[in-house]
């Protein structure tokens, strides 16, 4: 009696641990849980797949990109008929990214798009990188990216570097469209 007493109190202590360590609703989470849902789209893309001219870059920019090994693409279409399902997503999204292991990296508009970039990780070293841009009149989208010995003051300059580097639209055609 006495041994399953002990059990069922290091089960509950076990399960009250490993549910308290739980962050709730992660980006992860949120990507696989959406990845197949109506008005989204979903793309896992190696940053070998798209070519981008690097002769404008610096050898901190340069860094940085070689650190970048893989995009996780996920974007909401919005329209007319399902703006309060996009506004329930975007609330899902902004709660997500203000958790506190997300720490801000640079945040900025460009066209009339908000665009927030955060990481996760120390000053040294980013374990991820969440690159979330939002126009209501087209929707929002969530890059994850991943890679290894990925530096947050060296992505800063490479997220200017890509704003006005120059690369094929064709390699993004289908996310565009998407859009349309």
């Amino acid at each position: 009696m006495q041994r399953t007493v002990k059990y069922i109190i290091f089960a509950l202590f076990v399960t009250f641990f490993l549910t308290s360590c739980g962050d709730g609703v992660s980006l992860q989470r949120y990507f696989v849980d959406n990845q197949e849902s109506k008005n989204f789209i979903s793309q896992d893309v190696p940053l070998s797949m798209i070519e981008i001219d690097q002769s404008r870059f610096n050898e901190e920019q340069r860094e940085a990109y070689e650190s970048v090994n893989r995009l996780n693409f996920l974007a909401y279409r919005a329209n007319d008929t399902n703006i309060g399902s996009y506004n329930t997503e975007l609330s899902k999204v902004n709660s997500i990214l203000k958790h506190k292991k997300y720490n801000d990296l640079i945040e900025f508009n460009d066209k009339g798009n908000k665009v927030v970039v955060k990481y996760i990780g120390d000053n040294e070293e980013a374990e991820e990188v969440v690159v979330f841009a939002n126009a209501n009149n087209l929707g929002f989208a969530i890059v994850r990216v991943l890679g290894n010995n990925m530096s947050p003051d060296k992505m800063v300059t490479l997220v200017s570097a890509l704003r006005d580097s120059d690369f094929q639209a064709n390699q993004i055609k289908d996310i565009m469209n998407f859009f349309k």
